[in-house]
């Protein structure tokens, strides 16, 4: 059977360059600078509109309104939002425990999806915590829930800890 390719148009402008995290500061420190509007956000926060709402050591909290760009087909928000939403939480958490000479990448992200998300503007709030934070690995749990206090999804990430280049 022969299928069609849908042309999806781009709605946002890849950037050819993404400047680098300032490294002389610990990740607390950048977080915390994101937060005042020091340091620019990602691209992909500025993307999806995520906010961070509470920074501290080993916890963040990031916020997201829900709109209808992030459907799936079945009318709901799609998983990948969510699931980069826990990847965010979860690996902010940990670099918030980092020192200015580290950084991290995930290795290991699990996500469990606990009932459907809607598109209509919910406010969604995803707190992400460190479980354990050492010298080559890191790992993190985080939790997301909707403008009714309700759990809509949770899960987990291993990421691996490494020196900061310049």
């Amino acid at each position: 059977m022969d299928t069609e390719a849908i042309a999806i148009p781009a709605t946002v402008t890849t950037p050819t360059t993404v400047d680098a995290a300032p490294i002389s500061l610990d990740g607390l420190a950048l977080l915390q600078a994101m937060v005042r509007g020091e340091v620019p956000a990602p691209p992909i926060a500025e993307l999806l509109g995520m906010g961070i709402a509470v920074v501290e050591p080993g916890r963040v909290v990031f916020t997201l309104d829900t709109r209808p760009e992030f459907a799936n087909p079945l009318g709901t928000v799609h998983g990948g939002i969510a699931s980069t939403l826990i990847d965010s939480a979860t690996g902010c958490a940990i670099h918030s425990a980092l020192p200015a000479d580290s950084t991290y990448t995930t290795v290991d992200l699990s996500v469990t999806f606990v009932r459907p998300i809607a598109l209509d503007g919910a406010h969604l709030r995803c707190e992400g915590t460190a479980l354990h934070v050492g010298r080559k690995v890191a790992t993190a749990r985080a939790r997301i829930t909707d403008d009714q206090h309700r759990l809509v999804a949770h899960g987990s990430s291993t990421c691996v800890v490494l020196p900061a280049t310049p």
